[in-house]
């Protein structure tokens, strides 16, 4: 495609001054052309650099302005690059990252603006549903490795709870009573309410019948909204969104939730889960040539809601401590506010679409979102109202980690098919994946429900807690109580490929593990 052409040295001064904070060296992600008084100038290129991407980031805006081509134009240049990419597919329509798009007099348009080389491309992809759900690999999770934290958040339940269920799973944890699914969880806590087990945590705080109540009931009712398939094996290893194609170009894991969208409190702490499972499972690496994986969360402002103090502390150290083990999160949402302050102060890089101000609180969210920016040459508070679809606000960090000047944006157009791929095709593609026979057949092996249905016959002195510290001269830990038991080897027999699971609990009370 012919480029026009045209000096630097034409470009106004105060547009000079922005252009030359996104004058990078080393390898950088295209975002577009800067807008400087209404006018594209195609010589002023803004950028972000690759290494900067671990450092996360906010890609914010209302409904239609073009937040999902933005990750979308992100996430294809980040997997021509070798880097992996995580994207949750919210409205169903990011599977077309995986077919080269369509040139249109809209494209070609956009592509001439910008001053954009557009050549349809597809990227390597792999695509996922919760429980299987959907289209795409199921995604599971054990209630033991989900932990009490997350699960407390999607049942709902108040601090008091919270650290009830904490004393659940810690139960649990020392019996080697494997809570797999839903009914091993609802076994644990009715037999710690029943005449025989409810003297088992009295050492540690004990569980009200109130409390259990509670927690049975919300489990019920989560059961009632189709919720179990998304708890059991054969779980998902987050270390497949690590992976690359052939060609070295990074895999881009595409989660389908578009069939679970009416359950946001439930797909939103999945998330939570999956990050979180990297985040201990990583060695720290520090600084990185390019990251070793970019997780984009969508509709992000749906974790935060209704969180926990506990929650909200465990991710903001989460965000805070992966980006030393290569791992960029950017979270989608519609504005800055959305995301508490201590999260928001972890993210580097912002990418800022077109907010509206109809309503008193739509004025008071876009003067908020305002004084999140670096002090600007725009007054954005107008600029910010008037930016048109695939146009956007950037600031990201430079090489040497300073943030760049506030930049008006024409963003390029993505190189993928702007739409999804048609179901058959879809499914053909899951079928054909090398992932979906390790996956697709849900796995009922014996875990905690058997175990305590059949305890009669193993007699009652096998399933008692361990005497109180105070009574002991040793008080070995957890892991040594775990690992010693006949209950934890022959756990340990049927677990097949997954071998040597380390019941201990990390930031979020997930349990740690090692990798097959």
């Amino acid at each position: 495609m012919p480029e026009a052409q045209s000096g630097s040295a034409a470009l106004p001064r105060e547009a000079l001054e922005i252009a030359s904070g996104y004058a990078f060296t080393g390898p950088a992600l295209d975002l577009g052309a800067l807008l400087w008084d209404g006018v594209c100038l195609p010589d002023a290129q803004v950028s972000i650099p690759l290494p900067m991407l671990n450092r996360h980031g906010l890609v914010a805006g209302a409904t239609g302005t073009g937040k999902t081509k933005t990750l979308q134009l992100i996430a294809e240049q980040l997997s021509a690059q070798g880097v992996p990419v995580f994207l949750a597919d919210i409205k169903g329509d990011v599977s077309g990252i995986s077919e080269p798009g369509v040139r249109n007099e809209k494209v070609q348009a956009r592509a001439a603006d910008v001053h954009q080389r557009w050549e349809a491309t597809g990227c390597p992809a792999e695509f996922y549903a919760l429980g299987g759900i959907g289209h795409g690999i199921p995604v599971r999770a054990t209630v033991t490795s989900f932990g009490p934290l997350l699960l407390a958040k999607v049942l709902q339940l108040n601090r008091t709870q919270e650290q009830s269920l904490g004393l659940i799973f810690h139960y649990a944890d020392q019996k080697g009573l494997e809570l797999v699914d839903l009914k091993d969880l609802r076994a644990v806590v009715a037999f710690l309410t029943s005449d025989e087990g409810k003297g088992e945590l009295k050492g540690i705080g004990g569980l009200s019948t109130a409390t259990a109540g509670v927690i049975l009931r919300s489990l019920t009712a989560f059961e009632a909204e189709g919720m179990a398939d998304f708890f059991g094996e054969p779980e998902f290893d987050t270390g497949e969104l690590l992976r690359t194609g052939d060609d070295g170009r990074g895999l881009v894991s595409v989660l389908e939730l578009a069939a679970v969208q009416d359950r946001p409190r439930l797909f939103s702490t999945f998330l939570m889960w999956l990050l979180a499972d990297l985040f201990h499972d990583l060695p720290e690496v520090g600084d990185v040539d390019k990251p070793k994986l970019v997780f984009f969360f969508d509709e992000a402002h749906l974790l935060f809601n209704g969180a926990s103090k506990a929650f909200l502390d465990s991710l903001t150290q989460t965000v805070r401590l992966i980006r030393s083990k290569g791992v960029g999160v950017f979270f989608v949402t519609q504005t800055a506010k959305d995301v508490p302050a201590d999260v928001l102060a972890q993210l580097g890089n912002r990418v800022q679409h077109a907010l509206r101000a109809f309503t008193p609180d739509d004025q008071k969210a876009l003067k908020a979102t305002v004084r999140t920016f670096p002090d600007s040459a725009y007054d954005l508070e107008e600029l910010l109202t008037g930016l048109g679809t695939g146009e956007a606000v950037v600031t990201v960090l430079s090489e040497k980690g300073a943030p760049t000047p506030v930049a008006a944006t024409r963003l390029r157009a993505p190189e993928s098919l702007m739409g999804p791929v048609d179901a058959g095709a879809l499914d053909s593609a899951v079928r054909a994946s090398s992932l979906y026979g390790r996956y697709a057949q849900a796995v009922d092996r014996e875990s905690a429900y058997e175990k305590l249905d059949s305890r009669g016959a193993k007699g009652p002195d096998e399933m008692k807690a361990p005497p109180p510290p105070s009574s002991r001269q040793e008080d070995p830990s957890v892991v040594e109580q775990v690992v010693g038991s006949g209950v934890f080897k022959s756990l340990a027999r049927s677990l097949g490929t997954q071998i040597g699971r380390e019941i201990t609990r990390s930031v979020f009370g997930t349990a740690r593990r090692r990798r097959r």
